[in-house]
């Protein structure tokens, strides 16, 4: 069993600890693993800080597996007693993702004071839309005040601006008291730009690059201890912080030959603790492979992950509400590309993809695939933070506009997330912002958005800055808006179809064979059965009349009703209806 101030380093050829104002000579061990060599001193409630000199350096860097960086990523860390916390969930027993709805936000914008015990004040919020699952994303450590996340150094801390990792039990604690799962966020595929030590103490990277940063080392020498670390990590957050899965960010980065992918032992190990737990554990990989043998299981020769995101549902109900076709939308065009992801799962399923250059993707099986295993939204912070200036959709689309954006993901066949604010056509953009205390790195970021940017063909002269704090203030949501107006509709469409979804069993069979699509590429009126349920939607803009059958009855309507007579439903321009 290692001790509390062990660590892998081997790189340097001396390692000292420096703690509580002293320093300590350290020992190499088996394996490249160092331990103290001398009296160390009792370790407070509140934590002791302590950091690792390197070779003959004096500046101390922080433990590659720290719990905690009160001084931010570039001090010391300091010790976190995760079992100090006096739990009161022993009576949850998890919440499995078929069936459920994702909540997705970030926590720094969720509330004006951007902490985790503000978050636990709307709890109630989430659960009347029906939420079953909050999906934070990431909360590990990264250098400046805030960020998206996903440009964190130090995996198994908590952001101190966020409340740091006792804050992160008292959440977690409070969503299982609430009746809520818990999804994090986590980033494997990339260290951030400023804070990362580690390759000071091993072989943590390898040669090669992604989009955001160096390979990390998951199949060369020394990588068994780089394995282990994410594998520790993965167990942490489940274990240490009781969460009910993880969302794997962009898995097609992680670059690994090894004869068991990290994937796949991942699932292994998550299965195994599942087990002992006696509740289920959910790995979602996003992913932009299409390809469904990640979330087929191992028995079946697949790789095992729970789900993936299907950004192809995005896509296509986007082009459809708004007909952008820049960039990655150009091959949604087409009313049929809703139908067909609907039914099959990815539009492009070995097809030439025009965005890419190449044919992408290969077909689901969709007489054993269930359908539960494809994540899907109409928003999410990719999909707004990633446009020129941050806009949602509700900047774009009417009011039934919307409400067909939340029928079609929440009445279609796949697991549905929604994005913090969509449920109430939230004002507030969701823009890309950083906090780099290097001005050198502020800029390369900006620079790198507006080349991203032209390549969508929007303007890079509209992009704000990351670096700008208004940046940041302006993504905060502003829950005074639920209130009244559009906010309020928006509201309780939401209601109306979480409360559907929770007694109508059509809605959440995951059967493929139980869907059946139609695009009317001349009307833009598309339908889709789910079982014995109608969903549908005009997207174009006259009234359009749609024979239905004589037993039929009206479950829902956007804000400019549909009209159900005899055996035909009359569909308002942009408008949309469930059926039963």
């Amino acid at each position: 069993m290692r001790g509390p101030f062990d660590v892998w380093a081997p790189r340097p050829e001396r390692v000292r600890l420096a703690v509580a104002g002293e320093v300590v000579e350290m020992v190499r061990g088996a394996g490249d693993w160092w331990t103290p060599d001398g009296a160390l001193p009792d370790v407070p409630a509140d934590g002791l800080d302590y950091g690792y000199l390197l070779d003959d350096e004096e500046t101390p860097r922080p433990d590659p597996r720290s719990r905690r960086q009160p001084d931010g990523v570039h001090g010391r860390s300091r010790t976190f007693d995760p079992t100090a916390f006096a739990w009161t969930d022993q009576g949850w027993t998890g919440r499995q993702l078929a069936g459920s709805v994702i909540y997705e936000l970030h926590v720094g914008t969720f509330t004006p004071e951007g902490t985790l015990d503000a978050a636990l004040g709307r709890l109630d919020h989430l659960r009347s839309i029906g939420v079953d699952l909050v999906e934070l994303m990431p909360v590990n450590g990264f250098n400046g005040t805030w960020n998206w996340g996903y440009d964190g150094v130090l995996w198994s801390t908590v952001h101190e601006g966020y409340g740091g990792p006792a804050a992160y039990q008292r959440f977690v604690d409070g969503c299982h008291a609430a009746g809520l799962g818990v999804i994090q966020d986590v980033v494997y595929n990339h260290l951030g730009p400023s804070g990362n030590y580690l390759p000071l103490f091993g072989p943590y990277l390898k040669t090669g690059a992604n989009t955001w940063g160096d390979l990390l080392n998951l199949d060369t020498e020394g990588s068994a201890e780089v394995r282990r670390l994410i594998l520790d990590n993965v167990r942490m957050w489940l274990a240490d912080y009781h969460v009910d899965g993880l969302r794997l960010d962009a898995v097609h980065a992680l670059d690994d030959s090894s004869p068991v992918h990290l994937l796949e032992e991942m699932a292994i190990e998550v299965a195994a603790l599942s087990a002992h737990q006696r509740r289920p554990l959910t790995l979602i990989a996003e992913s932009d492979l299409n390809q469904a043998s990640m979330v087929t299981p191992r028995e079946a020769g697949g790789t095992g992950i729970d789900a993936q995101w299907s950004d192809d549902f995005h896509h296509a109900v986007h082009v459809a509400l708004t007909q952008e076709t820049e960039g990655y939308y150009a091959d949604f065009e087409p009313l049929s590309a809703l139908a067909k992801v609907c039914e099959r799962g990815f539009f492009h399923d070995g097809t030439y993809s025009s965005f890419r250059g190449r044919d992408h993707g290969a077909p689901v099986d969709t007489e054993r695939m269930p359908t539960w295993r494809l994540v899907v939204c109409s928003q999410n912070h990719d999909q707004i933070g990633n446009r020129a200036v941050g806009d949602r959709i509700t900047e774009a689309l009417d009011d039934d506009q919307l409400a067909c954006a939340a029928l079609l993901t929440l009445a279609g066949p796949f697991t549905p997330m929604l994005f913090q604010g969509e449920e109430w056509a939230a004002s507030t953009p969701f823009q890309f912002f950083t906090s780099h205390p290097e001005p050198e790195l502020g800029t390369a970021t900006a620079e790198g958005r507006i080349a991203e940017f032209e390549r969508m063909g929007w303007d890079p002269a509209v992009v704000p800055d990351p670096q700008d704090p208004a940046t940041y203030e302006r993504s905060k949501l502003d829950w005074s808006e639920l209130e009244g107006g559009r906010h309020a509709r928006m509201l309780e469409v939401y209601r109306e179809l979480a409360r559907l979804r929770r007694t109508l069993p059509d809605l959440t069979d995951p059967s493929f064979a139980k869907v059946s699509c139609t695009a009317d590429e001349e009307s833009r009126v598309f339908t889709m059965l789910r079982g014995s349920l109608l969903v549908a939607v005009n997207f174009g803009d006259t009234e359009a009349d749609i024979p239905v059958g004589p037993d039929h009855a009206l479950l829902f309507t956007t804000p400019t009703p549909a009209r159900l007579h005899a055996a035909t439903l009359t569909l308002p321009p942009h408008a949309g209806a469930l059926l039963g």
